[in-house]
This record gives structure tokens, sequence and C-alpha cells, in this order.
């Protein structure tokens, strides 16, 4: 209901008012009168109204010096003045005062409420206004760490606009990113026979438990770090060493990358790689060191710790067979956005470019041609998955492992590939459906941050505005599970971390998941893991 206050020193002007407007047809009430600009200013202050109708020529104070003050105290509110005198300087006067209406006296009742009307009108238009900045600000908040992460991969592969080459231009959260170094350590996931058979949905459920055991890990031994996935299987943490003792930072890396290695190991079974580039000067050179960390790995560069597989880059490699295994990071991020964004002849001129470069190598095995391919498709298939697309809907795992196995040539794999985008780039199911591919990417986000909570479907609608329904039916179409199954999941999975670690017991590692029924958080995880929680805790 909308607020009116009225000001007029003659007190039959304010009861003729007070009779004449409509107030129920308009929505609104009455909060106020007063005789004078001084009492008036008091009044608005008290009774902070929408609408003031106002004379100018009053005692102690007139109406303009009332408004102006007004205004000065950042008064919003609308103003009609009302007034006996036709006075084109006080109109003036009146306009540099945002006022919206300078009416002459007598004004008829009709004219009265079309201006009212009016004047309500701009104030809905203005509330909608603010209510929808208010929703874009809300959204803007819920998808800034998305958007700071998208940009901390550009950094990373080196696609960052050349505007941001000027330190003033960083954001504000690595503005310091100018006065330290920096260096990157690069992990891969191997696709073993194993982890062959999981799904694109397990997948991005490993890397979201990846990203949180590396984070956990590197956030010990060093203050500023960032960690963001690339396409497929493979993952970039950015340092920032403080001193200069290169060889101590140096020595802190490896620690870190053996720790890294033997948790995914610990906690997901799963074999990783790591690779550790150099150190740099200027955060421009971040793109170098993460060509530096996966090139290490690519071409099994000075093994740390044997056995596992903990590489430091040594350099550009003389001999011609192990330039071979160079796997570009910028290559593999431009086929997937190229293919994210159905550019067909782009993403098939990236790979004839880069399986060219290939064939002017000598010592290609067949071995090899099957491994490019096998990385090559897990970045095409999981980067599709990202924008909301699941190959399983047109090649399945066991079709996709039985023609790899029939590719022995480089050639024959650029046919391959050229074919697969083709197929995929023409199929009308996965066109438009990146927005939906965002909301489930926040959805799962949230899901592992806030896993512990009492947490549901109807929570996630409000904070993407779209309804409880439609938005179940997008989660299962992106993930090919339900809100609830994907919730159970990470949750289980949490579970089973901590009971491997042996420091809670089981009710208590029920409860830090957002169980607080004990058996049926059993009953669940034997689902779940094939096990109950003690029997884990006994291994």
């Amino acid at each position: 209901m909308w607020k009116i206050a009225i000001i007029d020193d003659e007190r039959q002007v304010l009861q003729g008012m007070k009779r004449a407007i409509p107030w129920e047809e308009l929505d609104a009430k009455w909060v106020g009168e007063a005789l004078n600009g001084a009492e008036g200013l008091n009044m608005i202050r008290t009774a902070r109204p929408d609408i003031i109708i106002t004379d100018i020529y009053m005692p102690i104070m007139n109406g303009l010096d009332m408004i102006e003050q007004l205004r000065k105290e950042g008064f919003n509110g609308k103003i009609i003045i009302l007034s006996g005198y036709s006075d084109f300087e006080h109109a003036r006067q009146a306009l540099r005062h945002n006022v919206s209406d300078y009416v002459s006296k007598p004004i008829s009742l009709p004219t009265l409420k079309v201006i009212l009307s009016k004047v309500i009108q701009e104030l809905v238009d203005e509330d909608e206004r603010r209510m929808k900045q208010g929703e874009l600000e809300q959204k803007l908040m819920l998808y800034e760490p998305f958007i700071e992460k998208e940009w901390v991969r550009s950094a990373a592969i080196g696609t960052l606009d050349s505007s941001y080459r000027n330190g003033e231009l960083l954001p504000q959260p690595f503005r310091f990113w100018s006065d330290t170094s920096h260096a990157v350590i690069g992990i891969e996931l191997v696709r073993d026979e194993r982890a062959r058979k999981y799904s694109v949905s397990d997948w991005n459920l490993f890397r979201f438990a990846v990203s949180n055991i590396v984070y956990e890990l590197a956030s010990k031994v060093f203050p500023f770090v960032e960690y963001t996935d690339l396409h497929s299987t493979r993952a970039v943490l950015i340092i920032h060493p403080e001193g200069d003792n290169e060889e101590r930072v140096c020595k802190a890396m490896e620690a870190l990358g053996i720790r890294i290695i033997e948790s995914v190991t610990k906690y997901l079974k799963l074999v990783s790689r790591v690779g550790i580039g150099g150190i740099k000067s200027d955060w421009t050179q971040i793109p170098d060191s993460t060509e530096e960390a996966f090139r290490a790995i690519d071409m099994r560069q000075l093994r740390v710790s044997p056995p596992l597989e903990l590489f430091t880059y040594q350099g550009e490699a003389t001999n011609e067979e192990e330039q071979v295994a160079l796997f570009p990071v910028k290559f593999s991020y431009e086929l997937a956005n190229a293919m994210k964004t159905v550019q067909e002849s782009k993403a098939q001129q990236l790979v004839a470019d880069y399986i060219g470069e290939l064939e002017s190598h000598t010592g290609i095995t067949p071995d090899y041609v099957q491994m490019l391919g096998s990385e090559l498709w897990g970045i095409i298939s999981y980067c599709l998955y990202e924008a909301g697309y699941v190959l399983d809907d047109l090649f399945t795992n066991d079709q996709i492992a039985k023609e790899l196995k029939g590719l022995v040539q480089p050639d024959q794999l650029k046919r391959w590939l050229m074919d697969k985008i083709s197929i995929i780039c023409v199929s009308r199911q996965w066109k438009g459906s990146s927005k939906h591919r965002q909301v489930v990417d926040f959805m799962t986000n949230y899901i592992h941050e806030h896993y512990a909570e009492d947490l549901t479907l109807a929570d996630l609608s409000d904070k993407v505005f779209i309804s409880r329904n439609h938005l179940s039916i997008i989660f299962k179409n992106m993930t090919g599970e339900t809100f609830n199954t994907y919730l159970t999941r990470v949750r289980i999975e949490k579970a089973r971390e901590l009971l491997l670690e042996r420091n809670m017991l089981v009710y208590e590692v029920a409860e830090s998941v957002g169980y607080k029924n004990i058996p049926y958080f059993s009953i669940l995880f034997k689902k779940m893991t094939g096990m109950n929680p003690t029997d884990l805790i006994k291994q």
C-alpha cells in the first residue's frame, strides 16, 4: 500500500484532499499532514511517505526549501507540487529537485486521480527495476565463484585477453599476483582399464573429490593457491611461493606432489600423475609453467620418487621420440571450446593441424596412437558433458574402446576423430543446452559445499530461480541421476573418506555428512558401497 502525505497551509485544502483522493482504488493510505514546510520535514522524516503533495507558499519554510532539504537528506519519494501560483522560476526550481508534477490550484478530481495514478505507476516500475537488479546481483553473487574459476583457468592456459597484462586490471582477488612468484603443479588422472569403466558422471564426482583433496593438502604448505580443472582428466594447481629460496620451494612442491598421488590412491582408488612446472617471476608466465608441468608428465622427465609418477620439468627434449609425446594444454582447451560451441570446422581444423604436426615425427607406435585417441576422446566427451550433452546417447564405451583398438596410424586417428566430431555437431539433441549445464554446474558445486546441511531441491530451486519440477527434469537430463541420488552419492563418498581416516566413530561420520538417523545411514552406505561402515573401518 502506497503512503501519501499532504502539506498545505490551508486546513480546508488538507481536508478536501483527504476526502477527494480515491484511497482504495489507488491502493494508498494517508500517513500524515502539515501546515508548513518545517512541520512537513519532521512529519516526512517520521512517516517516510512514498508520495508528497505540497504547496509552495507556506509560513516558516516554503515548499521549495523543504523539497531541497529532503533531497539533501536522500529522500527519493515522489513529490507533486500543488500551487495557486504559476511561476516559471518556481517550476524551474521544482524540476531541478526532480519533482514529478507541478499543478496549479484548483485541481479537478479526475486530474488529481490521473496524476496520482501516473506517479504510483512510476513507483511500481521503479520497484520492479530494483527487484530485477536485486535478483541480478544475487545471481552474480551466486555465480561469482564460477566466473573466478573460469578466469583462473584462462590465466593458467594463456587465453586471457591481452588487456589483463596491466596489473591494475587484474580482478580484485588476484591483485597480489603482481607482487609474487608463481608455479604450476599439473595433475592427471590415469584412465587405466578399471577407470575406463566409469561413466562421465562418475568422473565428474571424482574431479570434485580430487579438487577437495588437492586444495586441502596444498593449503597446508602454501598460503595462496588456486585450483582449476582443465578438460578431461587434467587439472592445475597454481601456487605463489613466498621467499626467494627456489630450491626449498621445489622440494616443497615435490613433497606436495607425493602427498597428492598417495591421497588420490588411498581415498579414491585412482591412479594419478603429477608434473611440476618451473617457477615464474611474472604472472603472465603462468601458462608457460602449465605447459612445462604437463610436458614433464607427457615426456616422463625426471621421475622424483619412483615408483610414484611424479615428474619435474627439465627443459625441452632433444630426442625426437620424446618430442612426440607433446600434448599441448592450449590445444586441448581450444578443442574443448570449439566442441562446446558447436564449431565443427574449427574443431576439425585443430585436429588436422595437431595430427599433421604429429605425422612429421618418427617413432609413432600403434599404442601411442590409441593412447592419444583415448585422451582426445576423453577431452571431447567431458567438455560436452560440461555443456549438457552426454555422448552415451550416441556412442557406447564398448564401441569407442573397440574402434580405438583398430587405430594404428595417425591418419586413421584423424579421420576417426573428424567423423565423430561431425556426428556430434549435427546432432540436434545437444544444441541449446549450455544454459542448463551452467545451472547444473552450480547445483553440483553447491551440493559439494553444503552436503552436510539439510539440503533439498526446493532450496536450490529458489537460488537458481527455476521451478522445482522443471529443475528436477533438467538435473536428471544433465547428470543421468535424480537430485537426491546425486546428493546421497556425494555424502556417502565423503563418509567413506572420513571412515578411512579412522579419526571418527560411525555415528560421528554420519552426522558430519548430514544423516541423523544412523541405521538409515548404514543402509544407504551398504547400498552405495557394498559394505557396512563398520566393515570399512576394520579393513
